[in-house]
């Protein structure tokens, strides 16, 4: 098939989408020649796109596979949980002072979208991190949806997701009912521990599968 051009940018939006759902997995070997043929185009973006993955720590170098997808130890994703903790809690606080109405019916939307999609993990993880996106959004804070974004995209290396375990998928549509109806009151203590305690759950439950 012939190559044709194709944004850096969007090429890398694609790589970091295909991280986040698990079709490239920690130790995945990356190679220019079948991300081009994959994504179809020339070798040149591919090896713009990977050099802004590795720059972010997303994508590392192994002595036999080239450039592969980075991996995080126990105790980086520890620590990266602990750092969500806290700006999703901040985030979720200044939802509650400045998301747009609009804002909050999206987020509601969300909820019951998720609420259908309860027995099928890969589906409702897909919309859990839109939830948590649009809470970010909401926030109307430049810088930390900055500092959120970076986070997001080391939350990409963690394998599997813990919305697969027994029951965690029904109580997560709780917790983010509760966030929303926070928000939607203007109450943004309440919507910063109500998100905490989500992301310390989250926690809970991905140590669970860690130590399984």
């Amino acid at each position: 098939m012939k190559s044709t051009p194709a944004n850096p940018e969007s090429l890398y939006d694609r790589l970091l989408e295909a991280i986040e759902q698990g079709e490239l997995g920690p130790g995945d070997a990356l190679r220019e020649s079948r991300l081009a043929e994959r994504f179809g185009t020339s070798r040149t973006p591919v090896r713009e796109a990977l050099r802004r993955l590795e720059a972010q720590g997303l994508v590392t170098h192994h002595a036999h596979k080239g450039c592969v997808v980075a991996a995080l130890d126990y105790d980086q994703i520890g620590e990266l949980y602990a750092a969500r903790e806290v700006m999703e809690g901040s985030a979720a606080r200044g939802a509650a002072l400045h998301a747009a109405p609009q804002e909050i019916a999206l987020l509601r939307q969300l909820v019951e979208d998720g609420r259908a999609m309860v027995d099928k993990p890969v589906e409702l993880a897909v919309i859990n991190r839109r939830f948590h996106r649009v809470i970010h959004r909401s926030s109307h804070n430049r810088y930390l949806n900055q500092l959120l974004d970076t986070m997001r995209v080391h939350m990409a290396l963690i394998e599997g997701t813990t919305l697969s375990l027994p029951e965690r998928g029904a109580q997560s549509i709780v917790e983010h009912e509760a966030i929303v109806d926070a928000i939607a009151a203007r109450d943004p203590d309440t919507a910063e521990k109500a998100t905490r305690r989500h992301v310390a759950t989250a926690y809970q439950n991905r140590v669970a599968m860690l130590l399984s």
